[in-house]
């Protein structure tokens, strides 16, 4: 079999440490630097879909529905969030790191479909708290796939974005009748009993890294 070739990397703005895009033949791997294992790959993409799926079934009916996604990754995300939506939604993709645009942009896009290319995408570059501290009100859905979900991975300063003052500038960036949805690698219950204190109403939902049913068991948590 083949063996992954870098082809990319990308600094982690504020980490001191870098992203890593690799390739091997149609698929795509993204890592970090010196670290075993990958955070993304091409052929495991079922749980992001998922989190944009979830969320925008609940919103898709709105009128001039506007959503936030907290991390573009490989773009599966928000691919699943334009298929979910109407022609004259606006699908808002916050990035820290440009180099994971520009790949977007480049090489990788076409996994999942030139994503950034639709008319409805918005890119801002830059900490996606900020983006919500910015803008109450401002969104019918936001989806969060920073880091490894509630527990940082990547860079300590996500972990801003799990934490109750996080979780409040997320509900006041909620349209009433708002949804937030969060990916996860694993389940936290205490994570879950923080959204609880915070005000949410919490739903809990088991999907699967590669789909139909195959792959590592990832958790969404949907708050209302």
């Amino acid at each position: 079999m083949a063996k992954f070739e870098v082809i990319g990397t990308a600094g982690i703005p504020g980490k001191g440490s870098e992203l890593r895009l690799l390739r091997r033949n149609d698929e795509f791997s993204i890592r970090i630097a010196g670290s075993p294992g990958e955070l993304m790959n091409t052929r495991l993409h079922g749980s992001e879909d998922a989190l944009a799926e979830l969320a925008c079934e609940r919103v898709a009916g709105r009128a001039e529905v506007r959503v936030l996604i907290g991390g573009l990754g490989m773009g599966f995300t928000l691919a699943a969030a334009l298929r979910s939506l109407g022609g004259h939604a606006e699908v808002v993709v916050a990035e820290l790191v440009p180099g994971v645009v520009e790949w977007n942009r480049g090489p990788l896009g076409a996994a999942a479909g030139n994503p950034l290319d639709d008319p409805r995408t918005r890119v801002r570059l830059g900490d996606v708290g900020e983006l919500l501290r910015r803008e109450p009100g401002g969104f019918d859905a936001i989806m969060l796939d920073v880091d490894n979900g509630p527990e940082g991975l990547t860079r300590r300063e996500n972990d801003w974005l799990y934490s109750p003052e996080g979780l409040s500038a997320a509900q006041e960036a909620l349209r009433p009748d708002g949804v937030l949805a969060i990916w996860s690698a694993g389940q936290d219950p205490a994570f879950s009993e923080r959204l609880r204190r915070v005000g949410f109403l919490v739903e809990e939902v088991t999907v699967r890294a590669h789909r139909p049913g195959k792959g590592a068991k990832h958790r969404i948590w949907l708050a209302f």
